[in-house]
């Protein structure tokens, strides 16, 4: 089915084009901001910080709320009824295998900074934890639950919720794939203006500084690893020619698309980053590091809650929450309508249960894995009497991975290995946000296409402008603070996505709803139907007819289209507006669409379906291994029953059969409006413009 279809034709664009007020806007401020943090670097480094401390005073507590929030509702709506929803038209199948798909998930969504904070991290927290004393088996534990806690189950929450509201209204409801488009349900045809580009110009911002400070922190670390292996100097010079290399390399996969650059590069670093998780499992303390696992995973899951809603009120530890969870949970909300935008795109034909369990799950468990294997062998090094590298991977993140590695076999090997995983991860992280941004900046003819190449690019070369920008303002400490200024504003449109997805998922059940309610009395007509017009003799030979796709178009023709001519003039005749449509191509198919006012409209759609040819009736037509269904699609897609053989009469019936369905539906859609006390709102997500 043509989920495009369901645009007015005023807004669906004819060719692919810029969104000029929301690139202008956001290329321009992202511009004029890296310029001044270059030239003005000590003003810049001014307003960050009190910018950032003002936020951390103020909305601190809003963060951790939010963050949880975000989390639950995604779970909720994964285990509720609206868990079997599908992505997509409800006859859509994944365009990835499961393992494809967790790679470039897991590739695109958290990618370099695993290398960067898989040692540094734990051990920053055991020597100096948020309170309590530090360098003890009990400060061990815990700097192992926080390191879980901010890469576990809250961040993804953030990547699951924005993935599935995008992928929902774009892949089954015929939206835009842009943040506005979730927030519809809210404030109807008023996303396609201020209110929209407000929106979509806010996650634009988020996701480039997300994805700078993504790839700010890489460049510290490569650049030390370059400096560990090659003797390359440590510096802004250096920063800023590795800058350009990853851009350029970005480009060139992007420009590729997603079938062939980005899942080929992902694929390849999951592999690499699984062969070296298993090497540091194998040559260190084996028995040691899988029970420490286990306990790991039950005190993050013991203790869950009350990780994630403490605030250290008490203590007060300002510093350390900026640096550490404040920045975290930021980080995760700024690269929300990146990671989620990328996951929606690549998740086409899911369910959202599977799309759910999938995006939570599958990167947790390797999450779990590789922290506690890495941090846990980090650990007991320093435990056992290694407190210089402790010191030195707390005081330069960057080299920590590096220094760790020395202390195994084969470290000539293993650090050119990390080496090349922070190189494909910056150009996965990069590729995949040039992506996104051009996306989210273009008005597209087909929510399944991308954005020109042109525009992939230069989004890759602004990327690289601001991570250099921010490089150049302070460094870790200016990525850290802007990250957490940028995710503020879209923290609060998250919101705004939960209820619009709510609403329009409780729509949807409504339809469902509404349809068992008048089902029993189109079973009834359609037993009356068959009664008189067609006998059991005509049921079997329909049955057992295997048409070709000449046969297929002849029924729409001389059966299909007649029969929706006189319901047109019928509905015409009444006042009511009708057209019908003929695809043609690769959309070959005809549709009756009955124009509803400010309420949903109907359609009924005739698609020819290629099929195989079943085994048994080869005998009797070997001139072809397929033969052609004519499938009914309403606007949610196909219902799975063939059409062919229906007389003018029986399709006639059919017809008005769901459209009988449709005018019960919302009938209690009015209802529900009433007793919400908003009798003007019938349209809901389900009529989108």
């Amino acid at each position: 089915m043509n989920e495009a279809a369901h645009l007015n034709s005023d807004a669906e664009p004819s060719t692919d084009r810029i969104n000029p007020v929301v690139f202008y806007s956001s290329a321009i401020g992202i511009v004029a901001f890296a310029v001044w943090t270059m030239f003005f670097t000590a003003s810049a480094q001014n307003v960050i910080n009190v910018a950032l401390g003002w936020i951390s005073d103020t909305f601190g507590w809003f963060y951790f709320l939010a963050v949880l929030l975000y989390l639950v509702f995604v779970v909720v709506i994964a285990t509720s009824r609206y868990g079997k929803i599908r992505l997509g038209p409800d006859h859509s199948k994944p365009e990835f295998h499961v393992l494809t798909w967790a790679a470039m998930l897991f590739s695109a969504g958290i990618g370099i900074d695993l290398l960067f904070f898989c040692i540094a991290e734990p051990l920053t927290q055991y020597l100096a934890p948020p309170v309590g004393e530090g360098s003890t088996p009990q400060a061990a534990r815990h700097a192992m639950e926080l390191t879980f806690l901010h890469w576990g189950l809250s961040g993804w929450g953030v990547y699951t919720l924005v993935g599935m509201s995008l992928a929902y209204f774009s892949f089954r409801q015929g939206l835009p794939l842009t943040i506005r488009s979730s927030l519809y349900p809210i404030f109807g045809k008023r996303i396609n203006g201020p209110i929209g580009h407000t929106v979509d110009t806010a996650a634009v911002l988020g996701t480039v500084f997300g994805i700078a400070t993504s790839l700010g922190i890489g460049i510290i670390q490569l650049n030390y690893g370059l400096n560990h292996i090659f003797g390359v100097p440590e510096g802004v010079l250096t920063q800023s020619i590795l800058v350009v290399a990853i851009v350029a390399f970005s480009a060139i996969s992007a420009a590729t698309g997603v079938e062939r650059g980005i899942r080929r590069l992902s694929e390849f670093n999951m592999l690499l980053a699984v062969v070296l998780l298993l090497f540091v499992l194998f040559a260190g303390k084996t028995t040691f590091l899988l029970n420490a696992l286990v306990m790991n995973i039950g005190d993050y899951l013991a203790n869950f809650i009350s990780l994630s809603l403490n605030t250290y009120a008490h203590e007060q530890p300002t510093e350390w929450l900026n640096a550490w969870t404040l920045f975290f949970w930021a980080w995760w909300i700024a690269w929300g309508p990146f990671v989620g935008l990328f996951l929606a795109r690549i998740s086409r034909g899911r369910t959202i249960r599977e799309f759910v369990l999938g995006t939570l799950l599958l990167p947790l468990a390797f999450m779990m894995a590789w922290m506690s294997i890495m941090g846990n062998s980090a650990l007991d090094m320093v435990m056992q009497g290694a407190t210089e590298f402790g010191q030195q991977a707390v005081d330069n993140p960057g080299s920590s991975i590096y220094l760790f590695l020395e202390a195994f076999p084969l470290s000539w090997l293993t650090t050119a290995v990390v080496t090349v995983l922070a190189i494909v991860f910056f150009v996965t992280s990069g590729d995949s946000g040039s992506l996104v941004l051009s996306n989210f900046t273009s008005k597209l003819r087909d929510v399944n296409s991308d954005a020109p190449i042109w525009m992939r690019i230069l989004w890759a070369a602004i990327i690289g402008v601001l991570t250099l920008a921010l490089l150049i303002a302070g460094g870790l400490s200016a990525l850290q603070g802007t990250v957490v200024i940028m995710g503020l504003p879209f923290s609060i449109v998250l919101l705004f996505m939960m209820a619009g997805l709510y609403k329009a998922l409780s729509l949807e059940g409504m339809m469902a709803d509404s349809y068992q309610k008048s089902l029993s009395g189109h079973l009834s007509g359609r037993a009356t139907l068959e009664q008189t017009s067609m006998n059991w003799r005509q049921r079997l030979t329909r049955a057992m007819s295997f048409p070709s796709h000449s046969q297929a178009r002849r029924y729409l023709t001389d059966i299909g289209k007649p029969a929706m001519e006189e319901i047109q003039q019928a509905l015409t005749a009444r006042g009511v507006v009708v057209e019908i449509v003929e695809g043609e191509g690769e959309q070959e198919h005809l549709a009756l669409n009955v124009q509803l006012g400010s309420e949903q409209d109907f359609t009924y759609q005739i698609w020819p379906v290629r099929s195989s040819m079943p085994s048994f009736a080869v005998r009797t037509q070997r001139n072809s291994a397929h033969y052609y269904r004519l499938e009914v699609h309403l606007r949610q897609g196909s219902l799975g029953y063939d059409l062919m053989g229906y007389s003018k009469r029986q399709l006639i019936e059919d017809i008005l059969d769901h459209y009988e369905h449709h005018m019960h539906f919302l009938h209690i859609q009015r209802e529900q409006a009433v007793i919400a006390g908003d009798p003007g709102e019938t349209g809901g997500a389900a009529n989108p413009v």
